[in-house]
Parts: structure tokens; sequence; C-alpha cells
């Protein structure tokens, strides 16, 4: 990544959930670095990446929090839904992990505010031989509970930008629109009209309102 400082208007708040083992962190790696992990460790608590994109002519750093998939760790990871402006729910469509979806639905709508985006991401679209769970099956579960929805593989780079590109558009118009108060401190948005001259844009604290510094 460059290191010259970037110019961007609002840094947005990201979390990705779901069971273990369905591909956040490929998906996160594929997205930030636009590369593969074949053999990809299991998140213990959070892990943590950041990007730069571009929405409307607007520069948008994202701050994205990987939580954990396994029961054992949901009590730190629930503290992070707190101030998310959007939510990537990710599951396989080759397993059954699609059956917890109302689980972790439930839990994002309890924690984060009422204006975050959430987004169905079925991840391992690549493996179409070894699918478990339809498109139009998933499709008609983001329709009747609000979410935007997409298929996508961290392998092979499918619909990664998209997903977190289509989630950041709707995060900016509810933004133009009035329905997101970014006075709010549970927006998961901060407004940065300007950057400092010679900022460390990239390795600037972290909003400290989260519930746990690990």
């Amino acid at each position: 990544m460059a290191t010259a400082p970037y110019n961007y208007s609002y840094i947005f708040k990201y979390i990705i959930i779901g069971d273990m083992g369905v591909g956040k962190s490929c998906l996160l790696h594929q997205f930030t670095e636009k590369k593969f992990m074949a053999d990809c460790p299991h998140t213990i608590g959070v892990e943590f990446g950041t990007r730069i994109i571009e929405v409307s002519g607007q520069k948008i750093k994202l701050q994205i929090w990987d939580t954990a998939g396994q029961e054992r760790f949901r009590a730190v990871t629930r503290s992070y839904y707190r101030g998310a402006a959007g939510a990537l729910m990710v599951y396989d469509i080759t397993r059954s992990t699609y059956n917890h979806l109302s689980s972790w639905l439930t839990d994002a709508r309890n924690l984060t505010n009422p204006n975050t985006v959430i987004i169905l991401i079925g991840n391992k679209a690549d493996l179409e031989a070894q699918r478990d769970v339809t498109y139009e099956e998933a499709k008609q579960f983001a329709e009747e509970n609000g979410l935007l929805f997409l298929e996508a593989s961290a392998k092979t780079g499918e619909n990664v930008e998209d997903a977190f590109l289509e989630a950041a558009k709707k995060i900016y118009q509810n933004i133009q629109d009035g329905s997101l108060d970014l006075n709010a401190a549970e927006s998961g948005v901060q407004h940065k009209p300007s950057a400092p001259q010679g900022g460390r844009l990239t390795s600037e604290p972290q909003p400290q309102r989260e519930g746990c510094g690990c």
C-alpha cells in the first residue's frame, strides 16, 4: 500500500460475521490484499483490515473488523457490533451454515443500530458442484429480511469487491438522504472533511468506543 497520505471524506466501520470456516478472513484478505489465503487459520477473537474505496466521487476508508465464528468467542466479538455502519453476514453455499443465519441476523439486529446496512454473502461460489444452498433460497431470505445479497468467491475474487462496495454505496446513500445521523455515536461513520498534511492516515488510532482492547 502506498505510503503517501490519503485524502478521504469518511470512515465506515464494517464487521464480518458468520459461522467458523465460511471464509470471512479469506474475504477480508482478498479485498484488502487481492490475494487468496489457501490455508487460512481460524480467527481468534477479532482481526482488522482497512482499505480506501471510492463511492460517488468520495474517498471512503473502510475499517473492517473480522470476527471469530466460534461460539466461545461470541462474548468478545459481540462488543464489536456496536457502532458498525455495515455488516457482512457470510455463509458457505456448500454447507449447512446457511441454517444458522437467523441467529447471526438476530445478533446483528439487536447489537447494531437500526440503520446498519447488512449484506448477506454466499461465499465459495466457485464450488458450484458442491452447492447445498440455492441462489434463489438465499435471495428470498435476504428479501424477506431487508438485506442486500450476493454470492462471492474469496478464492477467485468473484464479487468480493462488490460485496464491500455495495454496502458502502447504501451507507453513503443513507447519509445523503438524511436517514443516517452522523452525529449519533453509534452511526459507525466518521466524517473527515480533509486529511492532515503529512498525515499518517493508514496508522491512525482506532476509535476507543470498542468494547474490547484486544
